[in-house]
């Protein structure tokens, strides 16, 4: 096992030991991070959220100019809560080829390969710089490198190219889908159920509501399609929906939350401008002589779609050091649209299976992050040229 493996591995067991479930801070992880980067004199920039619980970390190796590339991780992990572990899913562990641990695979597995190598890339003779991009909040928003992301080409060098590193067992994909969130609520009107005729129920809205974006999420599968992706459509999905306070009172309140996966190359607020218009109709009908009556829909999270650039410096790049000539789409959102509303190339390109993430007893394969170790050594000799 080669020593920039080694230390892979020692710094994923360490980055997983800590808990930064997306709800929770990140800082004490970006501390450690920031305590092992300074070993090195390594140069590093902090972007703190709103609050300052959260911090996004950029860390910069080789010459200070444009043209370098961005290696962009997130610190954050979805919740334990709930999944049947077998270990504590905090204290990473080995079996059969594997690293266990939550994060294993998305993503601190990527982040501690590209921590590990800090010291190969210092030794080089690096002509552009590499640039390590650690976010929060990619699990919920997809917000957290946006600091970072804004500041390329302004008071940062703009870099060339941005690796995106979520799960892909190290293919190039250049896809993938939009996701945007959506909570709406329904205001009725309560009154006795023996007396409907007095009030509006606002679960009964609410539930001709869900039922018209059901028949929106079947209309949208037989519109744009792509069989690169799996389901070959845009979707819509209704996840949760709470509402009433007893089966003999016409509902004041009720709400649900839903989504928007759309297909590259969709508008993002395709299922959202068009729900308007049904909750704009339905309320015209149900909400006559009811002035206290409403429904209204927050958008809470819009993250861009990664759309195929066919001989990007991305693509040429990553497919180079990938040994590969084509090309895979995912199913999952990342930041790499972000990067690229922005006229960055990006692809996404990474160790682990998206099968093993948000799953109880989460792992990586240790050939995984060898063969991630291996791309990074090539994109040193790359950018050292």
């Amino acid at each position: 096992m080669s020593a920039a493996l080694e230390r892979a591995l020692a710094l994923a067991e360490a980055l997983i030991a800590f808990d930064t479930e997306s709800p929770k801070s990140n800082r004490a992880l970006v501390a450690y991070v920031g305590d092992y980067l300074e070993r090195f004199g390594v140069r590093m920039l902090r972007a703190p959220n709103a609050n300052g619980e959260k911090e996004a970390l950029l860390a910069t190796i080789g010459p200070l100019r444009d043209g370098g590339v961005v290696l962009s991780g997130h610190t954050d992990v979805v919740p334990v809560a709930g999944q049947a572990w077998t270990r504590d899913p905090f204290t990473a562990w080995r079996a059969e080829g594997r690293l266990y641990g939550r994060g294993a695979t998305d993503m601190k597995g990527f982040d501690a390969v590209c921590l590990a190598m800090v010291p190969e890339f210092l030794a080089a003779d690096l002509k552009r710089p590499i640039h390590i991009l650690l976010s929060y909040d990619e699990e919920t928003t997809c917000e957290g490198s946006l600091d970072f992301i804004r500041r390329f080409g302004a008071d940062l060098p703009r870099p060339s190219v941005v690796l995106v590193g979520e799960p892909t067992r190290m293919q190039v994909a250049d896809a993938h889908k939009s996701v945007a969130t959506y909570h709406t609520r329904v205001r009725g009107h309560e009154s006795h159920s023996a007396r409907m005729h007095e009030g509006v129920s606002a679960v009964q809205v609410a539930a001709e509501l869900v039922v018209a974006l059901v028949a929106l999420g079947e209309e949208l599968a037989g519109a744009a399609r792509s069989e690169r992706f799996d389901p070959p459509s845009s979707t819509v999905h209704v996840g949760t929906i709470a509402g009433g306070t007893a089966r003999n009172i016409m509902a004041r309140d009720c709400a649900f939350h839903w989504e928007f996966r759309g297909l590259p190359g969709v508008d993002i607020r395709t299922a959202y401008d068009r729900f308007q218009q049904i909750a704009d109709d339905v309320a015209a009908r149900r909400f006559k002589g009811f002035a206290d009556c409403f429904i209204e829909t927050e958008i809470e999270v819009e993250v861009p779609a990664l759309a195929p650039e066919t001989g990007s410096a991305a693509e040429t790049l990553a497919l180079r050091l990938a040994g590969a000539n084509s090309t895979v789409a995912v199913p999952f959102a990342t930041e790499a649209g972000q990067f690229q509303t922005r006229a960055i190339p990006t692809v996404v390109c990474g160790p682990g299976d998206i099968a093993q993430a948000h799953q109880p007893d989460e792992f990586v394969e240790i050939a995984q992050l060898r063969a991630c170790v291996d791309f990074m050594m090539r994109l040193k000799d790359e950018l050292s040229r």
